[in-house]
């Protein structure tokens, strides 16, 4: 669910900058874009963590 949320926020965030490179026309501030990446780089360490967290758990178990 993470790396899935991951993944489309990433690719707002390339779309955003694509737009820019191409179009001229970003709809996205540099704040905004700041935010995105944050926001995809916490959910990806969210996700991997959490697919650690269970390979450890089910190594346990």
């Amino acid at each position: 669910m993470f790396l899935t949320a991951s993944i489309i926020v990433f690719v707002i965030y390339f779309a955003n900058v694509a737009m820019g490179a191409f179009a001229g026309s970003a709809f996205l501030g540099d704040v905004g874009e700041m935010l995105v990446l944050f926001a995809a780089s916490i959910l990806f360490v969210v996700a991997i963590l959490k697919r650690e967290a269970d390979r450890d758990a089910e190594s346990d178990g």
